[in-house]
């Protein structure tokens, strides 16, 4: 079997993430559809969310990691582009003030 990464390290594009993710479940992801796998993406942000309270830093790494694994597979199936979607919203500063370090008031979401 082929892999994209030999041997996988850990400096992975956004563009490269996806298309790993796109590679190893983009059948199985399409079938289950965009509904199914966002309950399967939230049932990981809830796992974080118990890592972050009482898990070790071995858990967090690994909720982190699933939990963007499903993002980059819903995107996979709505067939967004992070990396692009990334660059047009982040990519000349924050999307409220446009200011690199966010100068947003506290009580506004950037």
């Amino acid at each position: 079997m082929t892999s994209l990464f030999e041997p996988m390290t850990t400096d992975i594009s956004i563009h490269d993430l996806q298309e790993l993710i796109r590679t190893m479940y983009y059948d199985k992801d399409a079938a289950r559809g965009a509904t199914a796998t966002f309950l399967w993406f939230t049932e990981e942000v809830g796992e974080l969310a118990a890592a972050i309270r009482t898990g070790s830093h071995e858990e967090l790494q690994g909720e982190f990691a699933d939990v963007l694994a499903w993002l980059v597979t819903l995107a996979n199936i709505k067939n967004v582009d992070l990396a692009q979607a990334l660059a047009s919203k982040y990519g000349t500063g924050c999307p409220g003030c446009g200011k690199l370090t966010c100068q947003c008031p506290d009580s506004e979401k950037p």
